[in-house]
This record gives structure tokens, C-alpha cells and sequence, in this order.
């Protein structure tokens, strides 16, 4: 009789814990959904840190050009002193291409690399500083959209400097 009151007994408390409840799978869906929620967060803002950082890269290979043309252009290089961020006032972003054109006298590389810099960075401009001893300071601008609701806000800019 022992026995079989234990079988019983064994069987009930079986029947009792299998399977989950209704809450049990609740909560595992609510801590997977701010599971995914935080993952989701993570992926946007990693899409911004991205972004902002091939902004940053344009501009540095941007300022590297110039100070390459100026380079080129070493007895014309204080024409490149007209480069303000004052002067990027008229300067329309393009919806093409920026012109290429043969001559490449120091007014038509400026304002081809003016329009590269409105076309590639939104907002941007720039300010060169040549000194009379050769020491060259290109800072371009631009406003980092990313990061502001304001895109025209300049927020961003870098500062190459070299020597001609």
C-alpha cells in the first residue's frame, strides 16, 4: 500500500510542473524585446558614428588636395589666401558634377574645389591660411547632420597643416 500511495504521489507532482505558464513566456518575450530594442538603438547609432566619419574622411582627403594643388602651384600660392569661408557665400551646392577644366590656373581650382567641398559636405566651407614663411592651415567646415536636426549648423570641421 506504501507503494503505491508513493507512485501517486510521484505522478501528481509530475503532472503538476510540466509545460510553462502564460506569464513565464510573457516575461521571456518582454526581456527579448528589449533585447532587440537595444540592438536596434546600437545599429542606428552605429549608421550615425559611420556617417560622420566618411564626412570626416572627405574633408581630410579634401584639404590634402588643396594643399597638393597649392604644391603644384608654389609662385601662384597666395591666390589661394582668397579662400575664406566668407567666399563659399555665392557658392551653390551643385546637383552634378563640378566642371573639369583644362586650364588649371588658380581661380579655376578654386572654384572647382569650392564646389567639391558644397557637393561632398553639406554646409561646407573652408578658410586657408598661407604665411608669408610657407607655414599653410586649411580648415574645412560643414555641418554634421548626423548629429544636429539643423544641417546648415556648422558642428564639424578639421585643420590639415603643412608647409610649402
Amino acid at each position: 500500500m506504501k507503494s503505491a500511495h508513493k507512485r501517486r504521489k510521484l505522478y501528481f507532482g509530475v503532472s503538476q510542473q510540466s509545460g510553462f505558464t502564460l506569464i513565464e513566456v510573457m516575461i521571456a518575450i518582454l526581456v527579448l524585446a528589449f533585447g532587440l530594442l537595444g540592438f536596434a538603438l546600437l545599429q542606428t547609432m552605429n549608421v550615425r558614428f559611420t556617417k560622420s566619419a566618411q564626412q570626416r574622411t572627405i574633408a581630410t582627403n579634401l584639404a590634402y588636395e588643396l594643399v597638393d594643388i597649392m604644391r603644384t602651384q608654389r609662385s601662384q600660392g597666395s591666390f589661394y589666401n582668397g579662400i575664406t569661408f566668407a567666399s563659399f557665400s555665392g557658392v551653390a551646392t551643385p546637383t552634378g558634377g563640378c566642371p573639369r577644366v583644362v586650364a588649371t590656373t588658380p581661380a579655376a581650382n578654386i572654384t572647382r574645389w569650392k564646389c567639391e567641398v558644397r557637393k561632398a559636405l553639406p554646409g561646407g566651407d573652408a578658410q586657408v591660411t598661407l604665411s608669408p614663411n610657407g607655414q599653410l592651415q586649411v580648415e574645412v567646415r560643414w555641418g554634421d547632420a548626423n548629429w544636429s536636426q539643423d544641417a546648415s549648423a556648422v558642428n564639424s570641421s578639421v585643420t590639415v597643416e603643412s608647409r610649402l
